[in-house]
């Protein structure tokens, strides 16, 4: 750990930083729906089955996977800021290579550019956060850092649909361009609170590898528990609007405000999770894995079709609060998990099992929304949800073990 984190500063610093990288999150969290957004549009426009579709995601979240693991590496070496720099502009070419898309290639493409500019934002943010807030203060930062994520989710049905109905679907992604861009602007003109230390590999002991914490057991138990947790929510930003307009016959509009309650109520969740974590920062495994298991009965209950449409809107709506309130939580628990010095390498590693968690579920549940299996689709995600839970709890013992 740096000493930075050490440092007691005045709480308008820590919180300005604070503002800074949750913004950047949140345009890394609005980049995960860009496409899965306009997959009816896709599938009208371009003839896509659900499976070719679920590929796109697929794209994205390799491309992400690969170069996050990667970034950790980067961030180390070069410093957390340029590459948020760097990643903001490639997002903003992403969403220009959609706009002007005449093809399933085309949007492949975008996908690809897309996911290489969401690659970097955990090591960069980890790396900021753990060295420029002060540590009493890390809960509420990673609280705060959980909850502008899912603002950025939240925000992408409204921006998007909004401007895809007034405007057409291309210029849609023209304007979320045009929000990168902004961004990148803020940041470059806040840039002097983002100036993080540079880590020199040089000065570790002597024989000991800057890859020597992959044999670390707990950080792939961490790898573990992002990848099944995040299938999950795969399903829901993925499949969710079409879920509920096949199983409840509801409109497209009545399922996205469902898509964007479940990301509010998750926001609302890691603001209460954020003194959940500073209240108990020792058993974080544990919160992380009671609010999983609540979430996977709301999941279940969805898919078992045993209520109306409004009924299981309202539970997938409580299924995010259940999920965000675990999320501070979860990030202390990576956060004793990871050895002095190599923030942004771990960060990186465990922070790609989201990636792969992101790329495979499509491909999975992908085929189970092509054969009509609906409440299926919810069910697998629960089951997986279950899973996470135990990976959740292996972490944790193995925190203690070291």
């Amino acid at each position: 750990m740096s000493t930075l984190t050490q440092i007691s500063r005045p709480w308008r610093d820590d919180a300005t930083v604070i503002g800074l990288v949750g913004i950047a999150h949140a345009s890394s969290h609005f980049s995960h729906l860009l496409l899965p957004l306009m997959f009816p549009v896709f599938m009208t426009t371009f003839g896509l089955s659900y499976s070719e579709l679920g590929f796109l995601m697929t794209v994205f979240f390799v491309v992400s996977g690969m170069g996050q693991a990667s970034a950790g590496f980067v961030v180390d070496r070069f410093g957390a800021r340029p590459v948020l720099f760097a990643s903001l502009v490639i997002l903003a070419l992403g969403c220009l290579a959609v706009a002007a898309a005449q093809s399933y290639l085309g949007l492949m493409m975008g996908a690809a550019c897309l996911g290489l500019g969401n690659c970097a934002f955990h090591p960069v943010d980890f790396t900021i956060l753990n060295q420029k807030v002060s540590a009493p203060r890390l809960g509420y930062a990673f609280s705060a850092h959980g909850l502008t994520g899912n603002l950025g989710w939240a925000l992408a049905p409204v921006f998007m649909v909004g401007l895809s109905a007034a405007f057409g679907w291309r210029t849609a992604y023209v304007g979320a361009a045009g929000l990168f861009l902004a961004i990148f602007v803020l940041l470059v003109w806040q840039r002097e609170l983002l100036l993080a230390e540079v880590v020199d590999h040089k000065q570790d002991a002597a024989g000991v590898s800057t890859l020597a914490f992959l044999k670390i057991p707990v950080v792939w138990w961490c790898f573990g528990f992002f990848l099944l947790s995040t299938m999950t929510l795969a399903v829901v930003q993925s499949f969710a609007v079409s879920i509920l307009q096949a199983m409840h016959s509801v409109t497209f509009e009545a399922a996205t405000f469902t898509l964007t309650a479940y990301m509010l109520c998750a926001a609302a969740g890691m603001f209460v999770g954020g003194f959940v974590a500073a209240r108990w920062p020792r058993h974080s495994d544990k919160v992380v894995a009671s609010c999983m298991t609540v979430a996977a009965l709301f999941m279940a209950l969805c898919g078992s079709g045993i209520f109306d449409a409004t009924a299981t809107m309202t539970i997938l709506a409580a299924t995010g609060l259940a999920i965000g309130v675990g999320g501070p939580s979860r990030d202390m628990m990576i956060k004793k998990a990871t050895p002095k010095g190599a923030t942004g390498r771990v960060y990186g590693m465990v922070y790609s099992g989201l990636d792969v968690g992101f790329a495979i579920s499509p491909l999975i549940f992908g085929v189970f929304m092509d054969h009509g299996w609906y409440g299926a689709t919810l069910l697998g995600a629960a089951l997986v949800l279950l899973l996470s839970v135990v990976v959740a709890l292996g972490v944790g013992r193995r925190t203690v073990q070291a």
